[in-house]
C-alpha cells in the first residue's frame, strides 16, 4: 500500500531516455571515486552512448570496462580527446586534479562532467571560469546527494509547486563510513580539499537549490579531527552555517563517524523550512527498519502530514536535462553560476574553518 495515498502531492512522471544511440556520445576519464559508476549509469539511463574510458592505472580502466563493457580502454587520455566524435567527458579524478583535467577536457572542445567537489581552491576556480568563458564548454558537476536521490528530487518538486510557501532555512546532515582500503590522497588535505570543501559541496550546493539564492555568506565554519590521530592530514568532522543573498540561511553537518552497524553508509537527511510547511528527507534508509529502504520524504502544511515513499517512482530527470543542454547548449538542469558558486563557498567555508582540535 502507497504511503501517500490522498496526498494533494505526487512525484512527477519518472522521465524517459532524451536521445538515441548514437546521438550523444561521452566518455570517462579518472576513475579515482567510484562516483563515476554513478555518473555513468546516470548518462546511459538518458540515452547517450559511451565510447571510450581511460585511466592511468589500467587496473581501474579494466574494471570499468568489465562493468560497461561498451567502452573501449583507451591507451592514453590524448586518444579520447583526440576523437571528434566524444561530446562530453566524466571524470572522478582525485579532487585536487579534476580542474586541471577538465580544462584539457575543454580546450579539447567537450564538454565537462565531474564529480563533486569540482575544485579544491579558488585559484582553480578563477581558471576554471576562464576556460568556459574561452571555449563556450559546460562545466558540470555531479552533486549526487541532490542530483541522483530520489527524495531530493522530489523535495525540489515540491517546492517548486508551494507546498512549503518560502524556503528560508535549510539544514543537512552527511554523515559517511570511513570503512577500510581509501586510497592515500583520500588523507590528504591538499589533495581531497577538506571535509567542507569535498562532502561538504552536496550540502551547499543544496542549501543554494532549494532556497532559490544565487549567492551567500559562510557566516561560521569548523573542522576538526576527532579521533584519527593517524591521519592528521583528514577532517573527520565538519560543520558551517550560511546567510544567504535573501535572507535564508542554512546549516550543515559532515562527518566521518557513521558506524559500523548501521545498515548503510550514511543517514544523510535535509529538513526544509517553509513559511507554510517543512520537507523532512531521509534519503537512504529508515533508522531501526533495515526492510524499508531507502527514499522517505516526510511533508507538513497546512493541509496534510504526509510519508512519502519514493523508492523507485521518481527517477533523476538532471541528466536528461544536462544530454539537452549539451545539444542545444541551454541551462536547464543547472547553470554554470550555480555549479561554480556551491563550488566557491565549499572552497571558503573550508578556508576560513575554525580547528576544534589542535593538530600534530
Amino acid at each position: 500500500m502507497s504511503k501517500h495515498d490522498g496526498s494533494t502531492y505526487a512525484p512527477a512522471a519518472i522521465p524517459a531516455p532524451v536521445v538515441g544511440p548514437g546521438d550523444f556520445t561521452f566518455a570517462a576519464i579518472g576513475l579515482d571515486h567510484g562516483h563515476i559508476y554513478g555518473q555513468t549509469d546516470g548518462l546511459l539511463g538518458a540515452g547517450a552512448t559511451l565510447t571510450w574510458v581511460y585511466d592511468p592505472d589500467p587496473a581501474k580502466a579494466a574494471a570499468f570496462a568489465e562493468r560497461f563493457p561498451q567502452a573501449r580502454v583507451a591507451r592514453s587520455e590524448e586518444e579520447v580527446l583526440d576523437d571528434a566524435a566524444v561530446q562530453l567527458v566524466a571524470g572522478a579524478a582525485v579532487t585536487s586534479e579534476r580542474c586541471a583535467l577538465g580544462l584539457r577536457v575543454m580546450d579539447a572542445g567537450k564538454d565537462y562532467f565531474t564529480d563533486k567537489a569540482p575544485l579544491t581552491t579558488l585559484e582553480q576556480l578563477a581558471d576554471a571560469k576562464a576556460a568556459v568563458a574561452r571555449t563556450g564548454k559546460k562545466y558540470a558537476v555531479y552533486y549526487s546527494e541532490r542530483l541522483h536521490v530520489e527524495t531530493a528530487v522530489f523535495a525540489s518538486q515540491l517546492v517548486e509547486q508551494g507546498a512549503i510557501g518560502r524556503v528560508v532555512q535549510v539544514i543537512g546532515t552527511g554523515p559517511h563510513r570511513l570503512g577500510t582500503g581509501r586510497p592515500g590522497w583520500f588523507f590528504e588535505k591538499e589533495r581531497y580539499g577538506g571535509i567542507l570543501c569535498d562532502i561538504g559541496s552536496h550540502q551547499i550546493e543544496q542549501i543554494l537549490h532549494y532556497t532559490g539564492a544565487s549567492d551567500g555568506e559562510v557566516v561560521r565554519s569548523q573542522v576538526a579531527n576527532y579521533h584519527h590521530p593517524e591521519h592528521p592530514g583528514l577532517d573527520d568532522f565538519g560543520d558551517a552555517m550560511l546567510v544567504l543573498d535573501n535572507g535564508a540561511t542554512g546549516y550543515f553537518r559532515c562527518d566521518w563517524f557513521t558506524p559500523d552497524g548501521l545498515q548503510t553508509w550514511g543517514d544523510g537527511r535535509s529538513i526544509i523550512l517553509g513559511t507554510e510547511g517543512f520537507i523532512e528527507q531521509r534519503k537512504y534508509m529508515q533508522l531501526g527498519d533495515p526492510t524499508a529502504g531507502p527514499g522517505h520524504l516526510y511533508l507538513a502544511n497546512g493541509q496534510e502530514e504526509t510519508h512519502f515513499d519514493v523508492f523507485g517512482k521518481v527517477g533523476y530527470p538532471y541528466f536528461g536535462q544536462l544530454v539537452l543542454d549539451c545539444l542545444e547548449r541551454t541551462e536547464v538542469a543547472m547553470t554554470q553560476e550555480h555549479a561554480f558558486k556551491a563550488a566557491e563557498l565549499s572552497v571558503r567555508a573550508q578556508l576560513q574553518a575554525v580547528d576544534l582540535v589542535p593538530r600534530r
